[in-house]
């Protein structure tokens, strides 16, 4: 998996702050940034988010470039509607001889290897001949989640924050996880005060809202979300 930011909003704290700051103020369109600290840019942010006021968040977004990961990622990914997404194309781009990703269950086991691996040989070997028949928008109806490709996703922040909370979560496929955590890390190091509160609830509130689909660490976060 290549995870990489290749565009964001300048100062994208800034920018949120600025937002926020029209909120609760009378300050003009051209007064929005100045006189503002950056421990008082701090301060306001931790306030927005502990309040769950994550509009302002709307205005800074961040540009993914992603590959190395399966269509079966994708499908998952494109639900998070308020995002623009780019793929490459299986109708445009040829498939022959296409990288796969095996997820680790299979990985670990030399039999379950063996069988995949088998199907993916198969599949590769099928889907080139019958590209040379058929088109291939109608030759890709032979290939598996399990397919490598690439994207570019934009999210804005408040996005970015559903996604880290949904899948950044221990229950979250593993996939997207790992990816959720990743995004994470990256956006992390550009805005650390906007984003340090991005996460799974028993991360971010010390309670696990799964109910009786939990991982099983929802005592644990609660005890301790109590201690804090």
């Amino acid at each position: 998996m290549n995870v990489e930011l290749i565009a964001y909003t300048p100062d994208p704290e800034a920018a949120v702050a600025a937002a926020a700051r029209l909120c609760y103020s009378d300050c003009g369109a051209a007064d929005l940034k100045k006189g503002m600290s950056r421990e008082e840019m701090t301060s306001l942010l931790k306030r927005l988010i502990s309040m769950g006021h994550l509009s302002p968040a709307e205005h800074a977004s961040f540009t993914f470039a992603i590959d190395g990961v399966s269509r079966s990622l994708s499908h998952q990914l494109v639900r998070h509607r308020i995002a623009s997404y780019s793929q490459k194309s299986q109708r445009y781009v040829s498939e022959s001889n296409f990288f796969y990703i095996t997820p680790p269950s299979i990985a670990e086991d030399p039999e379950a290897t063996a069988v995949f691996e088998q199907v993916m040989g198969d599949l590769q070997e099928a889907y080139g001949k019958l590209a040379d028949i058929v088109p291939r928008e109608d030759a890709r109806y032979l290939l598996p989640n399990a397919v490598e490709t690439k994207l570019v996703c934009t999210m804005n922040a408040r996005s970015l924050y559903n996604f880290f909370r949904m899948r950044c979560c221990c229950r979250a496929q593993w996939e997207i996880r790992a990816l959720a955590q990743e995004m994470r890390e990256i956006v992390r190091q550009i805005a650390p005060d906007l984003f340090a509160l991005a996460g799974p609830s028993c991360e971010t509130e010390g309670i696990c809202w799964e109910g009786k689909f939990s991982c099983g660490r929802a005592q644990e976060v609660r005890f301790r979300g109590a201690d804090r």
